[in-house]
């Protein structure tokens, strides 16, 4: 059994915070923690160039709806998909889980992250943007 809680019908759900624990960005007091879960992060390249969180995956979800796979250090972890306001990554999230992954989506996407101080880098390591 996994550590995420399905919903009925789909994938379950979780919070920024939550989604923050889970893949060691933070613990409930705001330190890093050490999550084991891969944040995926589901939207499209220019989205991901203007800011992302640290140490995310990213693989759009058009790439993976198109058959790619996950990258080998994304495979067989559970799976926190992440977009930027929580469309994409319930759809992702649902076809992982068909495909027999762990997987679950984070309310509100980036735009919530962002909006609870988490980090939001560009790709240099500077801060960076929710576009």
């Amino acid at each position: 059994m996994g550590i995420f809680r399905r919903e009925r019908g789909g994938p379950g759900r979780v919070s920024v915070q939550e989604a923050a624990i889970l893949t060691g960005h933070a613990n409930a007091a705001g330190r890093r923690s050490g999550g084991d879960a891969v944040l995926l992060d589901v939207r499209e390249p220019h989205e991901w160039q203007a800011g992302r969180a640290p140490r995310a995956v990213h693989l759009p979800l058009s790439v993976l709806a198109a058959g790619a796979g996950l990258p080998a250090h994304a495979q067989a972890r559970p799976l926190i998909v992440i977009c930027r306001s929580g469309n994409r990554s319930r759809q992702a999230a649902e076809l992982l889980a068909t495909c027999g992954a762990e997987a679950v989506d984070v309310i509100g996407g980036m735009r919530d992250w962002a909006g609870a101080g988490l980090p939001v880098v560009d790709p240099q390591g500077g801060n960076g943007t929710v576009a």
